[in-house]
């Protein structure tokens, strides 16, 4: 089996035509580290390369399936890394869009590791598939979730846009609208009854309804297999994917560095990104244009000031 810093993946013991693709971070709710895209990319490569391999299972250990980038690496402070001047996060001014750019479309191209990957995969959500963790699960093929589980992307309404685009493609206009545009999540059961996962079931039925699709799955050649996915990605590439998840790239950086992101940044900066992330998710208004700016100056003054009353005295 190989071993990776934040996933983990093995056939199934009992089912060796099932691969099993585990993020593994539960003391983080599996949140997207810097490694994590690459993880995925690597260990669906690892299946698409082992012959007994038909169809691969994505979850998450302990409590939720995935709940987005780690704030407390991207938001809050420096990455594990330690570059002050992170593409994220670019404090030069003018700062370089197309820096941004890269990073995000590479995290974007290894998620979509599991939509181009010529077996099936399934996403079996528990828990919270939200921001980058639904991006995650909606480059899957299939989409199993706990009728409680929530899917979702907050950040629409400040510091975000899904790279992935894979919302309109996955609900159409109408709906893809809706969420875009209040940042809202939706059950299991609501994602079932609006087309965007295959089925809900109770959280304490999820394991035997995923393992009996997949199950099923396993049993079709793999050749089968590739021809149907290979038919139906394609009808999305000719509807424009890759156009759109390039304008979704670019305009994620925007949503980072225009100055509704830098206070959103710096807000998580002076207040912890929880608050930063109350703020956005409570439905109150979020600060923008001119009083973005002004609160931005008074919060980096506030930070300016607790750096140097914590700098050693000589």
């Amino acid at each position: 089996m190989p071993a990776f810093d934040t996933v983990l993946i093995d056939q199934d013991p009992q089912h060796p035509r099932i691969a099993r693709l585990l993020l593994n971070r539960p003391e983080k709710l599996n949140a997207i580290g810097e490694t994590t895209p690459a993880d995925i990319r690597h260990a669906v490569e690892w299946a698409e390369a082992e012959d007994e391999v038909h169809v691969i299972v994505v979850e998450g250990a302990g409590r939720a399936f995935c709940a987005g980038y780690d704030l407390g690496e991207y938001a809050e402070g420096r990455a594990q890394h330690g570059q002050d001047d992170h593409p994220w996060r670019q404090e030069k001014t003018p700062w370089d869009p197309m820096l941004d750019y890269a990073l995000m479309k590479r995290n974007t191209e290894d998620f979509m590791s599991l939509w181009r990957c010529t077996k099936p995969t399934i996403a079996k959500v528990h828990g919270y598939a939200v921001a980058g963790g639904s991006d995650i699960a909606l480059c899957c093929d299939l989409l199993v979730m706990a009728e409680d589980a929530k899917i979702g992307y907050m950040p629409t309404r400040v510091w975000g846009c899904p790279t992935t685009a894979m919302w309109t493609y996955r609900l159409g206009a109408l709906r893809a609208k809706q969420l875009m545009f209040t940042g809202d999540t939706i059950s299991g059961t609501q994602a079932a009854d609006w087309g965007l996962a295959n089925f809900a079931v109770p959280a304490a039925e999820l394991d035997a309804a995923t393992l009996q699709l997949a199950r099923r799955i396993a049993g079709v050649p793999r050749s089968q297999l590739m021809m149907h996915k290979l038919v139906v990605n394609q009808v999305w590439h000719s509807m424009g994917l890759e156009q759109s998840q390039m304008f979704a790239t670019v305009f994620d950086g925007i949503t980072r560095h225009n100055p509704e992101g830098m206070w959103f940044r710096r807000q998580a900066e002076a207040e912890g990104f929880k608050s930063a992330v109350e703020w956005r998710d409570s439905g109150r208004a979020i600060p923008e244009g001119d009083e973005a700016r002004a609160l931005v100056a008074e919060l980096e003054a506030r930070l300016a000031q607790a750096r140097t009353a914590s700098a050693p005295k000589r």
